[in-house]
């Protein structure tokens, strides 16, 4: 193929010249991150939340507007708030979510929150979880680090990846941010980071009657971390129809099926996949069907890049057959090394007729697809590894023309920050950042 970008992809370089003055006089920073309320700082406007036929809303958060809108249910919750994070660091958001909490629970708000023993290690010595329970909180750590803390075995490999937050029966909101000053930048209180050291996430809220299936997903993990069992009792799909693997599906096979894309959930509704380390796990079918069913888009943009090599051959093929597929993968990353494992495929895909472009300035931690322009997916759930066979991962899944459209403009957004990969160019990069890209592959089964 050659090093040109398509026709009909939106890219800045083929903006008009008062365009592209304009769209830099409106940005303040040259992160493209909203660094706090009120501010111009990157260009970007919150769509419209999306109506679906059930009379439930979908609305798209970019950055820390997100944790926002959380901290905002939170303050209006009468009866019930539940709280799912990996990581919840004791800094400036941290602090404000764990006060806000404490305040709803003494106001006899019933207050459960589950974190990752392992997401809180080094940033938080857990004593304000002791005085939200004081406060009378219902507190779960899933899967205690230290040995003689565990009340139903020592699993410490597993761990609760998501990021959810349910408050009474009206609001729920899902995504790739955590609990934590990068993630937040200024929308949940004040700190001292500047816009480079900020992340770029993306999530979703859900409004209505679809809350129940983040409920049920919450209530699920709820269980299986106070009583134990099998870990498969944490896995919760709601609103979705996927076909179930078998007893003894591998993970990392695909599972053929004849299923079309546009059955797993119907049009404008939204469902919820909550998966579990588990031979048996929806995930990798669901993936298989949305890539090898789409007819003309698929648009990524994915934090981390590490998938089998089935998962490749599916996009390869997507191009193919005239697919327009487009990846966007971070050139920062919290753990280089999965910079690095993405790149070891850039040849490859591109060979096949695939567009690669790298965020540039800040982390990218986002992780969704878009299929088709109709089928959406935002959470937690990154392609690697980790995210199948060891972690709790969620993700809400939208059937959605117009929140589809909203999802490409911020993807189309995130370009004007990033760089396209061109093949002639990334033919010429040096043998030995080859062979460490080869090297990392190799081992991409252990990151």
């Amino acid at each position: 193929m050659s090093g040109s970008i398509p026709s009909n992809f939106h890219h800045p370089l083929r903006e008009s010249a008062p365009k592209r003055v304009l769209r830099r006089l409106l940005r303040r920073n040259k992160e493209g991150v909203n660094v706090a309320p009120g501010e111009e700082d990157d260009g970007w406007t919150s769509p419209p939340a999306v109506k679906l036929v059930d009379g439930s809303t979908v609305q798209l958060y970019k950055d820390g507007e997100a944790l926002r809108k959380a901290y905002e249910a939170i303050e209006q919750a009468r009866s019930r708030v539940c709280f799912e994070f990996y990581i919840w660091d004791d800094d400036a958001t941290g602090k404000a979510f764990a006060d806000l909490l404490l305040k709803k629970a003494r106001q006899g708000v019933n207050v459960y929150i589950i974190y990752d023993s392992f997401g809180v290690w080094g940033g938080n010595d857990r004593s304000m979880f002791r005085r939200l329970e004081q406060a009378g909180a219902r507190v779960a750590e899933f899967h205690p680090i230290r040995p003689w803390e565990c009340d139903y075995g020592w699993r410490p490999y597993s761990r609760d990846h998501r990021k959810l937050v349910v408050v009474d029966d009206r609001f729920a909101g899902v995504g790739g941010l955590n609990i934590a000053d990068p993630y937040a930048g200024g929308w949940v209180a004040s700190n001292d980071l500047k816009p480079a050291e900020l992340w770029r996430d993306t999530a979703v809220g859900v409004t209505g009657p679809a809350t129940r299936h983040f409920l049920s997903s919450f209530i699920r993990t709820w269980k299986y971390v106070r009583s134990g069992g099998r870990i498969v009792r944490a896995m919760y799909i709601g609103g979705l129809d996927i076909p179930r693997s078998p007893k003894g599906f591998r993970v990392g096979k695909a599972k053929d099926t004849d299923q079309p894309v546009s059955h797993i959930l119907d049009p404008d509704s939204v469902g919820v996949l909550a998966t579990v380390p588990t031979l048996a796990s929806p995930l990798r079918p669901l993936l298989h069907d949305l890539i090898g069913q789409a007819k003309s888009s698929i648009r990524m943009t994915m934090a981390y890049f590490a998938p089998d090599d089935a998962l490749i051959r599916e996009l390869c093929e997507a191009a193919k057959r005239g697919v327009q597929v487009q990846l966007l993968f971070g050139a920062k990353s919290d753990l280089p090394i999965m910079v690095t494992a993405a790149r070891a495929f850039y040849e490859q895909l591109m060979s096949h007729g695939v567009f690669i472009f790298e965020r540039q300035h800040v982390v990218l931690h986002a992780k969704t697809i878009v299929v088709d322009d109709r089928i959406s997916i935002v959470g937690s759930t990154n392609l690697d590894y980790r995210s199948i066979e060891f972690n709790l991962e969620i993700s809400a899944i939208v059937h959605s023309a117009d929140f589809a459209r909203h999802m490409n403009d911020l993807f189309h957004h995130d370009i004007q920050f990033s760089r396209a990969i061109l093949p002639d160019e990334w033919r010429k990069r040096p043998l030995r950042d080859r062979f460490v890209q080869w090297a990392v592959s190799r081992l991409r089964y252990l990151l």
